[in-house]
């Protein structure tokens, strides 16, 4: 079941709690519309490039460790890309529905304690993992994050909608 959408009319405690509360409840859909999808479905691929409900999923989790503790506290991570084999997403053969979820809401609580530990405006750790520009800060990374779980989002409602599973917010 997913979160009822961030009504911009409920008050929020800070712009932190905003912006996590978006995050969450984009997570939250796209536990929602994988979870209605017939088991079939979750490594076949809908689109002519190829990619596989199961590996979007990795995608956008692997994108928030990146982009959170890789880049914003410059933490070593063994592979970053570890989602990427040969310029496509991949999962391993192994690698189920309810373990990538569960990495979800791992990465959802490792994020929600980065943005608890920071400012808005702190600034990420300096280094070459920015692809050349200086470091963000932690309010530009977040709304990366929510234009990421969101542009993914809708990729997957259109995937979901012909396979038969869940659609629409």
């Amino acid at each position: 079941m997913s979160l009822p959408f961030p009504d911009p009319s409920i008050p929020a405690p800070s712009r932190s709690a905003v912006l996590l509360g978006y995050l969450d409840y984009f997570r939250s859909r796209l536990a929602s519309k994988l979870e209605s999808l017939p088991a079939g479905e979750l490594r076949a691929s809908r689109v002519p490039s190829g990619w596989t409900p199961l590996e979007l999923l990795r995608h956008v989790v692997q994108a928030e460790l990146r982009w959170l503790e890789w880049r914003f506290e410059g933490r070593e991570i063994a592979d970053p890309w570890a989602e990427d084999r040969d310029g496509r997403w991949h999962v391993a053969p192994g690698e189920t529905l309810g373990d990538l979820l569960a990495a979800m809401r791992a990465q959802a609580a490792r994020t929600a304690a980065i943005a608890g530990a920071h400012d808005l405006a702190d600034l990420g750790q300096p280094s070459d993992r920015w692809d050349g520009g200086g470091p963000a800060t932690l309010e530009r990374v977040l709304l990366h994050m929510i234009q990421e779980y969101a542009r993914h989002l809708g990729q997957l409602d259109i995937v979901s909608e012909l396979a038969g599973g869940e659609v629409g917010e």
